[in-house]
């Protein structure tokens, strides 16, 4: 649909890149809309992870990781609204940090970005490039929504960080009780057992008590409301009612969603965001960091993805809201048992990274941590230590 479309402008984001000396030197894949934690655009095809290219190398930031993973830059910007950064960086051995919501800049247009969910950053290499361009690009923008949480920006922190070992939750269940490989177990412990016998941390098998399977459930319902807001505008702009072909299955099927959403679910929906952010505020509280693996498994083979749409989310008569966020979430099912831990950071808000410190079978899986809201710092201490330590499997080209 929007193949011949070009950018007229650059959003603040980029303005911002650009001021600290970055170089934009093109574009690369992305599943349409960053729908998918795999990058099979039907307009351009699969993205293959340079790792094994019988495999892929996540989404939906999963040309930009690929890029990186060849060696072909060492810093590539992404986006993150569920994972997208996160989940191609285990997927392809990188850094992937996920900001605060609110840290970096937004605008001139799209200014609540999937109601905060979704936030630009990168994917790196090194744990020095991460913090450098974290502090760079950050800044507030006055005309924002959600404004960041400057609890490390003052330097006024009323806890004792610093004074005391860090505290460190940690899980290896998945929050929607799917399988986590051996692998991605193993690569939370071996993580663990670093940072008690070598760093000094106090750590203990916690979680927060959020529900995982309506947490899904509320994102996409966000995912089918922004969708069919997107593209109904769309259809006013060009007078003309969008067709099934000019879309890929699924990114029709939230459209169709979006359309049978009442407001109030979808007021409601955004009210349990709030609760969960305040749920993992006050788990915060007793621990400095949360650690589980970021994804499941190591990156699955390429297939052919073509979602296998339930005929009811094309009927127009007699299907209710209820009935479609269950085919909703049955179609999403597959995929989200691959990747189930990294959603809450973008509901909440919350920073979070993906650093990669394990292999399975030579192929990379990263670990990751979630910190306090503004707290991107204690992000950067414990990445830093495991990169001294050498525990990062960076791709070859990095060695």
């Amino acid at each position: 649909m929007f193949k011949d479309s070009v950018a007229t402008r650059d959003s603040n984001f980029i303005k911002q890149a650009k001021k600290i000396g970055l170089i934009p030197i093109g574009t690369t894949n992305a599943p349409e809309f960053g729908f998918k934690n795999v990058t099979d655009s039907r307009l351009y095809g699969n993205c293959h992870n340079p790792w094994d290219l019988s495999r892929t190398p996540g989404g939906s930031s999963g040309g930009a990781a690929a890029a990186v993973a060849a060696g072909i830059f060492p810093l590539a910007l992404a986006s993150d609204g569920g994972g997208s950064i996160r989940i191609p960086a285990s997927y392809t051995g990188l850094i992937g940090l996920k900001p605060s919501r609110g840290t970096m800049p937004l605008g001139p247009n799209g200014w609540r970005s999937w109601q905060g969910a979704a936030i630009n950053f990168a994917l790196t290499v090194s744990m020095r490039d991460t913090k450098n361009l974290f502090y760079g690009l950050r800044r507030q923008e006055p005309t924002a929504p959600y404004q960041p949480v400057q609890a490390e920006w003052c330097h006024f922190l009323e806890d004792d960080y610093g004074k005391r070992p860090l505290r460190v939750a940690f899980t290896t269940e998945s929050p929607v009780k799917t399988k986590v490989s051996p692998a991605a177990k193993q690569a939370v412990l071996a993580a663990v057992n670093f940072m008690e016998t070598e760093l000094g941390y106090q750590v203990s098998e916690a979680q927060p008590q959020v529900n995982g399977r309506e947490l899904m459930n509320q994102y996409y319902l966000m995912n089918g409301a922004e969708t069919a807001a997107m593209l109904v505008e769309f259809e006013k702009k060009r007078q003309k009612k969008l067709q099934f072909e000019e879309v890929e299955p699924l990114t029709y099927a939230l459209y169709r969603y979006g359309q049978k959403t009442p407001a109030t679910a979808y007021i409601n929906s955004l009210n349990y965001w709030d609760q969960v952010s305040y749920q993992v505020d006050e788990f915060f509280k007793d621990y400095d960091l949360y650690l589980s693996p970021t994804t499941a498994q190591v990156a699955p083979k390429l297939e052919n993805r073509e979602e296998r749409l339930n005929s009811m989310l094309f009927e127009d008569e007699g299907v209710r809201f209820k009935q479609y966020e269950e085919l909703i979430y049955q179609m999403f099912a597959p995929s989200l048992a691959q990747t189930p831990f990294t959603q809450l950071a973008n509901l909440t808000g919350n920073p979070a990274i993906s650093l990669p410190t394990a292999l399975e079978k030579q192929l990379p899986l990263g670990i990751h941590f979630i910190a306090a809201k503004g707290r991107e710092d204690l992000l950067f201490e414990v990445g830093h230590e495991f990169e001294q330590a050498g525990y990062f499997k960076l791709p070859y080209f990095y060695k």
